[in-house]
């Protein structure tokens, strides 16, 4: 999952019910040939209008755009893979690439259709303009500048709901005439392929979900989890002779960085990216959302240790570039940061009881979970009233990756508990993100031609744990 490059640090984070809305005509749509990043070959394009205000239809529409891979065979099944991206933010047309990783094999039979929800990508994206002067920036200049950034913007923050994207869903599957559809959905797209598979059961045939965030969640709360990882991290290093060797003081190293950065650690380096002199200061917000960032996937995580270490000596270098990582990114393909606070002011911070807080605080999270309200308050955006979940009918196949810090096992677990069929597969080796690794596409092509059967996942436990980086020539072969 992508984040804003205007606040790089303070978005490390990912990430209901909805209602049926009465049925109306399918709109009338043409389709045309496009070339997005991420695949080589034309693939279709369209916009489906849909209500802006599904409870007043008469304040306007809005164009998703949706993007459609046919199916490699003429025969193709009637069924249909949506895709639901995550974030909130990241809309389907910024995760093209899966087509040739993740769904390579389901295409053959089947078409994969891409959807920006609402405020993202193509589908009117609600973001903040990204400057180089906001990597320099101290937090509270940032924050002063996100202020400027939601005041200065005329959208209706109330109607980007994760209960209006999935009445969207509905409309481009009406639209574009399909029967019962699959979802898969990753990261915020699980919550978003749930709502909808509860607000429709009747249209969704299966679900498959990877990174599961589970109906309770509440997403910037989420320091339990990101500690876990964090540790898990620590002592796989520990017990790694070679890693053991080169950084034998890890997890004190870590501790002295975090704590010196919580009053601010003064820096004059030469910039990374742009091999100029700067002076900035390292703030503990910087630190631990880079470092949490970082987590989401196993192979950066296996570099963690090289760069705290070099930090930690005086060598700042490498910590920085792999913070600007989010800043390398254009805005037409990053997050779209004002729909993330959209939907998650108006679904999460509302449930972010004190009790919460202290039960779930930790490091990693605590700067983003204790400056997200005052955010907030400047979106001002209707809460959001939590729902208990309504059982799913449709089966489901859930992939977690045992390393992730933002939607372990754990929450897959919980999730399941409100399914009537749901398959939990667990990659020991992974974190954020299980459906292009390994074997795991030709499984997803498995479930999806037969949900109900049972499905031999023994090779995912083949996927290998990445090397960890001991020096500046990178990860050992």
């Amino acid at each position: 999952m992508k984040t804003s490059p205007i606040l790089p640090a303070l978005l490390a984070l990912l990430f209901v019910s909805a209602s049926a809305a009465s049925a109306a005509p399918a709109p009338d749509i043409s389709s045309r040939n496009c070339h997005l990043p991420g695949a080589e070959e034309a693939l279709r394009c369209l916009s489906v209008p849909v209500p802006l205000d599904y409870a007043r239809p008469a304040n306007g529409t809005i164009k998703l755009h949706v993007t459609i891979a046919p199916a490699f065979r003429e025969g193709a099944r009637a069924d249909p893979l949506f895709v639901l991206a995550g974030g909130p933010g990241q809309a389907g047309s910024d995760v093209i690439v899966l087509l040739s990783a993740a769904f390579k094999r389901v295409r053959a039979t089947r078409d994969i259709v891409f959807i920006d929800q609402r405020g993202t990508g193509l589908s009117g994206k609600l973001d903040c303009e990204s400057r180089p002067e906001h990597e320099s920036m101290s937090d509270a200049e940032l924050e002063t500048e996100v202020r400027k950034c939601i005041t200065n913007s005329r959208a209706p923050f109330a109607a980007y709901t994760t209960a209006n994207a999935a009445r969207d869903l509905e409309g481009v599957r009406r639209a574009l005439g399909y029967g019962k559809v699959n979802v898969w959905g990753g990261s915020y797209g699980t919550r978003l392929g749930q709502a909808y598979a509860r607000a429709f059961p009747g249209s969704v045939r299966s679900l498959i979900l990877d990174g599961v965030a589970a109906p309770d969640q509440v997403i910037p709360a989420g320091g339990r989890d990101g500690q876990a990882a964090l540790d898990k991290l620590f002592a796989q290093c520990a017990n790694d002779a070679a890693c053991n060797k080169a950084y034998p003081n890890l997890r004190a190293e870590f501790d002295s960085l975090a704590a010196r950065a919580e009053t601010g650690i003064k820096l004059s380096i030469t910039n990374p990216r742009t091999a100029q002199p700067t002076t900035f200061t390292m703030t503990g917000q910087r630190f631990t959302g880079t470092v949490h960032s970082i987590l989401y996937s196993p192979a950066d995580a296996r570099r963690l240790p090289f760069l705290i270490h070099s930090a930690y000596q005086g060598r700042w270098e490498p910590f920085i570039a792999r913070q600007n990582i989010s800043g390398d990114l254009t805005t037409e393909s990053a997050s779209a940061f004002l729909l993330h606070l959209a939907v998650v002011c108006a679904e999460d911070v509302p449930r972010m009881t004190p009790g919460l807080m202290k039960d779930d605080a930790a490091l990693l999270t605590r700067a983003l979970a204790e400056r997200m309200p005052a955010m907030c308050k400047t979106m001002n955006v209707p809460a959001v009233p939590y729902a208990a979940p309504a059982q799913i009918a449709a089966p489901a196949l859930l992939l977690s990756g045992a390393l992730d810090p933002v939607t372990p096992p754990r929450r897959a677990e919980s999730a399941a508990r409100h399914m009537r069929t749901a398959r939990h597969l667990v990659v020991a080796n992974a974190g954020h993100g299980i459906s292009q690794l390994g074997c795991a596409p030709r499984l997803l092509r498995e479930f999806l031609d037969r949900p109900g059967a049972q499905l031999d996942a023994k090779c995912l436990a083949e996927i290998p744990a990445p090397t960890f980086q001991l020096g500046s020539a990178g990860p050992q072969p």
